[in-house]
């Protein structure tokens, strides 16, 4: 199995690597959080001239058809810069159940749009009360037959009611992919434009800078992707993307929280002497190390995954939970030896590792994670001791 890129990926990563240093420091990212969309247009352009917005769509659709391995590459050093553009919620993730249920006339409709980065699209799927991994939704579809109620393009006439929320960088999308009960039974995805009438938008700021949204729909008109019918195993797929996604952008931020722990540890000096030289804080140093490993590690499981066309639940449980359980030792260990300019909002190292808890609490928490791989253990042969 090949662990190393391959010299076109790269050079993707390269030039990724580089926009985002020239883009983003500590300072021109506070501006671009507390800017009203919470990132930064020009940079979103850069994506688009770059063919990121359009990764992994097919060529057909205005895309580069790239891989997994290719989005492993590109996530990993949106979490280097912690760049607040919304690549993952708002192309990849609506995009990818797009290119897998939609039809050719809403692919070649929709996705043309999303590369170029004209169009943006929200996934809305969680709802109050549930706890992930939640397979059933209160949201609910009914066929509406009255005059007048077919979105442009649709196939059929439905009518959405329920709420969504969080809905990850649903603030700035321009239309949202929502999931919905069938009535005979299953999920079904809707494409609806976020000025439908009965939708009611509120927006807010999450912890970690970025935005979210809750929904409120009233007897929606949705227009159904593909041939509206049920779509949980695409949904469950588009969560495994989304999980080896998050997982390498949470690899990112933890390399970057370590480069700039044991950089303090090698300048800071107490006693004369640099905090690199007392035994205790390299041995706390080389821990985090080791956790950083276990990450990357699981999430290059996580994408090779992916890259043989097996998105699999259970190990992207795997990767999450180990992804979760390094990020929680590198976040806290990171601000521990930094002392207190670590919580600081002028120091970058806090900022990680509030989105690093944020990526831990995405699509399941490190509790969750674990409950789902434990309840497959009697699908395992077992050994039995005597």
């Amino acid at each position: 199995m090949q662990f190393e890129l391959d010299e076109e990926q790269k050079l993707l990563r390269d030039t990724v690597r580089d926009v985002l240093a020239r883009s983003y420091d500590n300072e021109k990212r506070k501006a671009a959080v507390e800017s009203e969309r919470g990132w930064t247009e020009s940079v979103w352009k850069q994506f688009a001239e770059l063919g990121l917005l359009g990764l992994s769509f097919a060529e057909d659709d205005g895309g580069m058809d790239a891989g997994p391995v290719e989005t492993f590459a590109v996530m990993t050093e949106i979490g280097r810069r912690l760049a607040p553009e919304p690549l993952l919620d708002c192309v990849l993730i609506p995009g990818g159940l797009i290119t897998e249920v939609g039809s050719t006339d809403q692919r070649q409709r929709i996705l043309p749009g999303i590369a170029e980065g004209q169009t943006l699209l929200a996934f809305a799927h969680s709802e109050p009360g549930t706890r992930w991994p939640a397979a059933e939704v209160s949201t609910s579809a009914t066929e509406d037959l009255r005059e007048g109620r077919r979105p442009a393009g649709s196939g059929g006439s439905w009518a959405l009611s329920g709420v969504k929320n969080p809905v990850l960088h649903g603030d700035c999308a321009d239309h949202f992919v929502i999931s919905a009960a069938l009535p005979g039974g299953g999920v079904g995805l809707f494409l609806v434009a976020a000025d439908a009438e009965g939708l009611t938008r509120k927006t807010y700021r999450t912890h970690d800078g970025l935005r979210g949204a809750s929904l409120e729909l009233s007897d929606v008109a949705g227009e159904p992707l593909g041939d509206g019918g049920d779509a949980s195993a695409a949904i469950v797929a588009s969560n495994v993307r989304a999980q080896a996604a998050l997982a390498a952008e949470a690899l990112g931020a933890m390399e970057e929280s370590l480069r700039l722990t044991t950089e303090y540890l090698k300048q800071r000096k107490q006693f004369g002497v640099p905090l690199a030289k007392f035994q205790a804080l390299t041995f706390r140093a080389a821990d985090m190390y080791v956790q950083l490993e276990l990450a990357r590690s699981m999430a290059l499981y996580a994408t090779m995954s992916l890259a043989d066309g097996s998105p699999d639940p259970t190990v992207a449980s795997r990767a999450k939970l180990q992804i979760g359980r390094s990020a929680r030792q590198i976040g806290q260990e990171s601000i521990q030896l930094h002392g207190g300019i670590g919580v600081t909002d002028e120091y970058p190292v806090g900022h990680y590792f509030s989105r690093l808890t944020a990526i831990e609490h995405t699509l399941g928490g490190v509790d969750d994670h674990l409950r789902v791989i434990t309840s497959s253990l009697k699908d395992h042969e077992m050994l039995g001791v005597s």
